[in-house]
């Protein structure tokens, strides 16, 4: 990992590029399948909404990896409780991990990755669970070098 890359907890203040890489993320999904990953309008200032409601919930974990002073990625998760439509007991779920272009393999992805699992489970997580996109190839990597594996297909008509 790059020794200037950071991981820490966000805040307020970041959640203007949080909200900007996550409409990346967003975009790369809906222009990936439109007919699955719908695009909303103004999809950084509804993340920056939902994400600043999220980072006053101690069940959400949101965190930031810092190159220097830059904001180049973020990864958020929650802990949830059982549900029955996954046949899921309590456990955590990852949301969203993302890393801008210029700081891939970095090492950015592997350290966020690695704090917000530690996050969940310090929170009691026995499990977590995460979804990707079938085509994300390079985010399968990096999730099964973090111990996950393939349980499901989901697939849309």
């Amino acid at each position: 990992m790059d020794p200037r890359i950071n991981v820490r907890p966000a805040v307020r203040d970041d959640l203007p590029r949080i909200s900007e890489l996550a409409g990346k993320l967003v975009r790369m999904h809906h222009e990936t399948d439109p007919a699955r990953f719908f695009l909303p309008e103004n999809v950084e200032g509804g993340y920056a909404w939902w994400f600043g409601k999220e980072l006053l919930r101690p069940e959400a974990k949101i965190f930031v990896a810092v190159d220097d002073e830059s904001i180049v990625g973020y990864a958020y998760g929650t802990i949830e409780g059982r549900d029955w439509n996954l046949l899921l007991d309590d456990h955590g779920a990852i949301h969203d991990v993302f890393v801008s272009d210029d700081a891939r393999n970095s090492g950015s992805g592997r350290a966020l990755m690695t704090r917000l699992i530690a996050e969940l489970e310090d929170q009691g997580a026995k499990r977590i669970v995460l979804s990707t996109m079938v085509s994300n190839e390079s985010a399968q990597r990096l999730f099964r070098a973090c111990g996950f594996r393939a349980t499901m297909l989901e697939m849309t008509r």
